[in-house]
């Protein structure tokens, strides 16, 4: 096993046994070769128009990010 897979799997020793037991579902399609999440059309192109706003630079600042922490909570 690797150094990095001994370090998660120390992580999710840490959760609750509902969430370890959501994680090894996870690895255990993604072992067997399974698709995890396939994205929608709308998804893709949502993720698509971020990164295309993440290299033309249009990001928020760290404050304003922050001031939205204070907002909504977080």
């Amino acid at each position: 096993m690797t150094e990095l897979m001994e370090m998660a799997i120390q992580r999710i020793r840490a959760l609750p046994p509902e969430r370890q037991d959501e994680v090894a579902r996870l690895l255990m399609d993604m072992a067997d070769g399974e698709d995890v999440y396939v994205l929608s059309p709308e998804e893709e192109a949502s993720f698509a128009k971020a990164f295309a706003d993440i290299e033309a630079g249009r990001l928020v600042s760290s404050e304003q990010m922050q001031s939205v922490w204070k907002k909504y909570g977080g």
